[in-house]
């Protein structure tokens, strides 16, 4: 016999030494939304963060070890009671009085995300990292992503489920799942908010994460639209065959053996694409209703 879901509203937050601000966060949520579920998931926090977790009235669900932001979400997804599950960071970068703003807009879209504003707490770093991800995923999906990287986000979780097996145990799980959604034709919103500045020190790197989620989003680029990758690519190589055997062909009078490498191997690459886009398809396929 399946349970009946005791919340509407699931406010899960993903959390690893957060012991500083999560007694905070979930008693402004309980405050300000009573009946709705605040779920914490402990990915393996050396600190107190469980214990402070329990005693501000969360429901905490433990990893015995840490093992990534994404695979914390993913955990809450799979344990969430609500039939809506909110998403937002532990650290007290997101205010708990913006939820009301992404639920009004909960039944005209798939995914509604808090977008933070140039008015918001951040490192310049952080906000030129983000402008290269908006922009490379916004050219990927032809869709204007305001905020590739924000961990505030509302989404169903019957709908949510579907993209599961897509998401990493990474930091990079909220550029996979926004690419997944918009790839697949669902709808997403953004709404701007202003974040602060988070307590304690930041988990992520800038070379060794930054790097890593330009890598990911080159990936997830692949597995839901090849084509906007490999096209460019394709044409770039032509190009440059071109070039050179006008060239050679002024100067020298003769097609040169890089010339024909360059036309074969954009010939290649186009044919990949093609091949990749198919497969992506069949992906695509598996999330269907």
């Amino acid at each position: 016999m399946t349970l009946e879901k005791k919340y509407e509203v699931t406010v899960l937050l993903p959390a690893f030494n957060e012991e500083l601000a999560i007694a905070a966060t979930v008693i402004r949520i309980k405050e300000l939304y009573p009946d709705f579920e605040v779920l914490v998931i402990d990915d393996g926090s050396t600190d107190n963060t469980m214990q402070a977790a329990m005693e501000a009235g969360a429901n905490v669900w433990p990893h015995p070890y840490n093992i990534g932001n994404g695979a914390a979400v993913k955990t809450g997804l799979r344990t969430a009671q609500g039939e809506w599950v909110i998403m937002m960071d532990a650290d007290g970068q997101h205010a708990p009085e913006d939820i009301k703003r992404l639920l009004a807009e909960r039944d005209r879209y798939d995914m509604i995300v808090g977008a933070r504003t140039t008015s918001s707490e951040t490192s310049l770093h952080r906000d030129l990292a983000n402008w290269l991800y908006n922009g490379l995923a916004s050219y990927v999906t032809k869709f204007n992503v305001m905020d590739l990287t924000s961990g505030f986000r509302l989404v169903r979780k019957s709908v949510a489920m579907k993209y599961l097996y897509l998401l990493p145990n990474t930091f990079s799980y909220p550029s996979t799942i926004t690419m997944a959604y918009l790839r697949s034709g669902r709808t997403v919103k953004y709404i701007p908010i202003n974040s602060k500045k988070r307590q304690g020190k930041s988990k992520i790197s800038l070379i060794k994460d930054g790097t890593k989620f330009l890598l990911i989003i080159v990936k997830i680029a692949t597995l839901f639209a090849p084509l906007r990758i490999f096209l460019p690519i394709s044409f770039s190589l032509f190009f440059l065959g071109c070039l050179l055997y006008a060239y050679t062909y002024m100067v020298d009078q003769r097609f040169t053996n890089m010339s024909a490498l360059l036309f074969s191997t954009s010939g290649i690459v186009f044919m990949m694409g093609l091949v990749s886009e198919q497969i992506s398809q069949m992906r695509y396929d598996r999330t269907d209703d």
